[in-house]
């Protein structure tokens, strides 16, 4: 099959690692990846913010950029995946052209753990990784309506021991701009996250959304906690 990637603002600049193991994944799947130089932003920053026009300016050059292909788009992010499938239909409900364009891609998107487990029905891509591994399940699965494909894709990565996570499902405190216009909450909550996934043993915490491990994984480094802060392609990709 063939895709395309939407490599996400952060996942671009701060962890290329996760792009490069999620297009290794699917080229051993099987998968022909085509990655669309054009693409910028998904707009969800302006759109956070509360700036709808320039979130609208943003979100059309996306569609446009990914409509020149009609292969589905795979998203390593939650977030990002959540910014096209649900916000941009609704940023154009007053624009019924648009409307349209904007529904027809975010019914071909998908985050990358959908895509594997809802659209391929793959739960065991070949991954092997030796230790006990720690969920950290991000804000925005909620919004896209996914349970446990995460935890099914781990659980069948050989030698891997997924482990109970208390408050697994709490936000790690990261939220975007929350994080920058909020700090101590944001630092509290971080800190309660990263004092969880310490108890739990872990030898590595896996997550689906990089702004969520860049805050975990900040919160570890600065307690000296020797955890591996992975996204779920970097485990997926792994054969040790």
């Amino acid at each position: 099959m063939r895709v395309q990637l939407m490599i996400t603002c952060l996942g671009d600049v701060l962890r290329p690692e996760v792009g490069k193991a999620t297009v290794n994944l699917l080229h051993r799947l099987g998968h022909e990846v085509h990655f669309p130089q054009q693409q910028t932003c998904c707009g969800q920053p302006l759109f956070n913010s509360g700036y709808r026009d320039w979130a609208r300016q943003v979100a059309r050059h996306t569609i446009e950029v990914f409509s020149a292909d009609d292969a589905p788009v795979v998203v390593p992010s939650g977030s990002c995946a959540a910014m096209v499938k649900v916000e941009f239909p609704h940023l154009f409900q007053d624009e019924s052209a648009w409307h349209e364009r904007a529904v027809e891609l975010a019914n071909r998107t998908y985050e990358l753990s959908d895509f594997l487990v809802n659209r391929l029905q793959v739960l065991d891509v070949g991954a092997r990784y030796r230790g006990r591994v720690a969920y950290h399940y991000a804000c925005h699965l909620r919004v896209l309506g996914q349970q446990d494909e995460v935890e099914q894709l781990i659980r069948h990565v050989e030698g891997a021991e997924l482990v109970p996570l208390l408050r697994q499902d709490q936000c790690c405190g990261f939220g975007g701009s929350f994080s920058v216009r909020y700090g101590e909450i944001s630092g509290a909550m971080v800190r309660d996250k990263g004092e969880c996934i310490l108890r739990s043993g872990a030898d590595a915490v896996v997550s689906t959304d990089t702004g969520c491990l860049m805050n975990i994984g900040g919160y570890l480094h600065r307690r000296g906690a020797q955890v591996e802060v992975l996204h779920l392609a970097e485990l997926l990709e792994r054969q040790e």
